[in-house]
């Protein structure tokens, strides 16, 4: 049985090969690029005025002859004499020979005079060529995840496809004959099956959405026929339930059968010591305990972080920070603790309905407190290593 940072970093060091994939923008939402993106224009590729108004080629007086309009997207190269203004609104390209821009409102307007109420300066309201980002400039880096604001400035630059890293496609396999459907009638003996639906809700939340479910029941030779399925349709194979070492957990030789090599089995931790990570070619697979809440927690310290990885990107939430507790805390366990809590600013409380099988706690909490093995009292004020889940 190993420790939680040798689980992790065994974990770390067998990240799969990453893959690239040119998406058009919109479908590349949420996903990371996989390599530089370079401006091919100026923007703004004009003199762009930043407010509706009058575009001026100043001089001594207040008073300007009105000798035209420009609105947004006329391309007509008007040409002003000192002393002469022309009408303008935002976004419109300002003619080379205006040299400033005053707004409507501090103007008073006749047919073919403009009168200002003060004195302008030069440039004032004038967005120059490139202020944003000029030609052959980088816009956005390698490693960005692309969100409303990346997707919107792309394509303000004219681009219409990127390169990002490819989300791997995921399968689920629930064992368990005690598994029936909800929906169903609960029958004597049985429970509903909430692990897949649990494992796809996280999965969807962390944008990852290629994603395959099926199920099987307690039988060595229909677990080793699905899950040998599930490794051949997807990228990353989660298994739920059968990892323990009771008379009916077949997973762990049935991977053993199919040549999965195991990176490692049981991790010296509460929920979810029945840990299981193996490999085959550039796949992982992770066997995760069948309590629903050993398998969430396992999901959020160690599958996440990796389906992070393999993408690109790095994940602020599973790094460990650190919080004050807001109540004595007796530890007494020989295994590292998970424990559900909820945490504010500073504060972090740990919530009830601490067992492996219970969510109900689970769905108020936004945070997983790490506390290390032990017989130790923490007293309120306590500083506290914690995950952050949402």
């Amino acid at each position: 049985m190993i420790s939680v940072h040798q689980a992790r970093t065994i974990l770390n060091n067998a990240i799969p090969n990453s893959k690239e994939v040119e998406l058009p923008l919109l479908k590349a939402l949420n996903y990371c690029l996989a390599n530089d993106v370079y401006s091919s224009i100026n923007m703004p590729p004009f003199r762009q005025s930043a407010m509706d108004g009058y575009a001026l080629n100043l001089h001594d007086s207040l008073s300007y002859r009105l000798i035209g309009e420009i609105k947004a997207g006329d391309a007509h190269k008007m040409v002003l004499k000192p002393g002469e203004a022309i009408k303008i609104f935002t976004g419109a390209a300002v003619p080379d020979s205006a040299n400033a821009v005053i707004q409507i409102e501090k103007t008073t307007c006749t047919k073919e005079t403009v009168l200002l109420n003060e004195r302008v300066a030069l440039h004032t309201n004038i967005r120059p060529i490139g202020e944003q980002i000029k030609e052959n400039e980088i816009a956005l880096t390698k490693g960005t995840i692309l969100n409303a604001a990346a997707i919107g400035f792309l394509a303000g630059l004219g681009i219409t496809t990127v390169t990002v890293f490819k989300k791997p496609s995921i399968g689920i396999l629930v064992t368990g004959n005690e598994l029936i459907k909800p929906g169903n009638v609960l029958e004597h003996g049985k429970v509903f099956e909430s692990n897949s639906i649990m494992l796809q809700a996280a999965l969807l939340n962390a944008n990852f959405d290629e994603i395959n479910t099926y199920e099987v029941n307690d039988d060595f030779s229909n677990t080793k026929k699905s899950i040998e399925k599930t490794l051949k349709e997807n990228d990353i194979v989660l298994i739920s339930g059968g990892i323990s070492v009771g008379d009916y957990d077949f997973v762990k030789s049935a991977l053993e059968e199919l040549k999965v090599e195991t990176l490692f089995y049981k991790v010296n931790q509460k929920p979810g010591k029945p840990l299981l990570a193996g490999r085959i070619e550039n796949k992982l697979i992770f066997a995760l305990p069948g309590n629903p809440a050993a398998s969430l927690t396992c999901y959020y310290i160690y599958v996440e972080p990796i389906l992070h990885s393999i993408t690109g990107k790095t994940n602020p939430k599973n790094n460990l920070v650190q919080k004050e507790l807001t109540h004595n805390l007796a530890v007494n366990n020989t295994r590292s603790q998970f424990l559900k809590a909820i945490f504010s600013d500073n504060d972090v409380s740990v919530l009830s309905h601490q067992q492996s099988s219970m969510l109900n706690t689970f769905a108020l909490s936004n945070c997983l407190i790490h506390l290390p093995e032990g017989n130790y009292e923490l007293e309120k004020g306590s500083k506290v290593d914690i995950y952050h889940i949402l």
